[in-house]
């Protein structure tokens, strides 16, 4: 836990992402521990009994999904970010990212150099590709690779040099392309155009099949990520609950490890994107009590569905937190218990000032961003 990783571009002031990354591991994680205690206490009587030892992984070489910045120009492009003194930084040997992804980085700059796309400048709104998403799936090593465009001028040239990139890799699973016309460093846009006959990377945390979609969100630590929804399963089991529901449930991560052929489970997720990954992971794994709809939380919540009350219920939202009125909501449902994923400790708290009846049991820190003040957090919430 003492461990110190030495990177350059940090060493070098060329990138300040990672801003903590030279502290050790050991005292990044107390930080952690203390700034999540402070938080929660005011909602603990026992802290001692309740904050469970937090859960770590490795140090660099963790992060499976990369966003680089298209930079330089179509002779000598760059993959990375501008650094603080407003330069093109090349960021391909991220310590990061695994060493088979930092190769395939590399050969993608040598990539847009060879079909001669011009990056996307914005100061003078020209030029073509803006971004390249990488997305490695940890099971088989494969990957989604997605080239974000300002128009369709680039996709002839992409579609020229494609072969002999997935020949040199064939590990390349899913290709695309996502147009974003608007001269705004937006990341993506709504069209997604693919350029395989596979649309959808395969992942597996623990037993359960999972898929990437290009707009789904999927978690970018799979080692931790797969602790994180292990342990859920296990808190969920003790309950012994008949029914489920998964809020802000994604491509269903949470309520699949946590559901079984004798358990129905409902999962709501706006993102219709992850609602077809979710519904093809029930498939395989032959959930026929299992029913996923692309529908916001809190109008579900608020819903007819108000008249069917699962015994425990699953929130896993976005850094915002679930807001009062689900709060209320959910309070009002009274289930057995509550099971909340955060990835923001702050809106977890001001989520807890507003959820009546219930008390924690159990808080859990894991430590899926390292060298970052980010960290995701599992309670267990319990009906008085």
């Amino acid at each position: 836990m003492s461990v110190l990783v030495q990177c350059g571009y940090f060493n070098q002031g060329q990138c300040l992402s990672c801003r903590h990354i030279q502290v050790p591991m050991a005292q990044q994680l107390a930080a952690k521990t203390q700034e999540l205690q402070q938080l929660l206490t005011p909602f603990i009587a026992n802290p001692e009994q309740i904050f469970l030892p937090p859960v770590v992984g490795d140090s660099s070489g963790f992060r499976n999904k990369a966003k680089m910045v298209a930079l330089g120009a179509a002779h000598a492009p760059i993959l990375g970010i501008v650094s603080p003194g407003g330069e093109a930084v090349s960021l391909c040997d991220c310590l990061l990212y695994p060493t088979d992804m930092q190769a395939l980085l590399h050969r993608l700059e040598r990539f847009v150099q060879q079909a001669g796309i011009p990056p996307y400048r914005v100061d003078k709104a020209k030029g073509e590709l803006k971004f390249i998403l990488l997305t490695r799936s940890q099971v088989r090593g494969e990957y989604l690779l997605r080239f974000v465009l300002r128009s369709r001028d680039a996709i002839a040239r992409i579609e020229r040099e494609l072969p002999a990139l997935m020949a040199e890799f064939p590990q390349i699973s899913v290709v695309s392309v996502n147009l974003q016309p608007i001269h705004m460093a937006i990341l993506e846009g709504d069209e997604e155009i693919f350029l395989t006959e596979n649309t959808r990377l395969e992942e597996r945390f623990n037993d359960v099949p999972l898929f990437i979609r290009p707009k789904s969100f999927f978690q970018t630590n799979p080692e931790v990520a797969a602790k994180l929804y292990q342990t859920a399963r296990e808190w969920v089991a003790e309950f012994a609950p008949r029914s489920l529901w998964d809020l802000f449930c994604g491509v269903g991560g949470f309520g699949l490890h946590c559901a079984s052929k004798e358990i129905p489970l409902t999962g709501i997720e706006i993102e219709a994107e992850a609602i077809a990954c979710a519904k093809m992971s029930a498939q395989m794994m032959g959930l026929d009590k299992v029913q996923f709809m692309a529908l916001d939380s809190t109008d579900f919540a608020k819903g007819e569905a108000a008249e069917t009350k699962p015994d425990l219920i699953i929130v896993n939202p976005p850094r915002r937190g679930i807001g009062e009125s689900l709060c209320e909501s959910l309070s009002e449902f009274a289930p057995k218990a509550m099971l909340y994923s955060s990835c923001n400790p702050k809106t977890l708290a001001k989520d807890l000032a507003h959820i009546r009846g219930y008390h924690l049991t159990k808080v859990q820190l894991f430590d899926l961003f390292p060298h970052t003040d980010h960290f995701e957090v599992l309670a267990m919430l319990v009906r008085d």
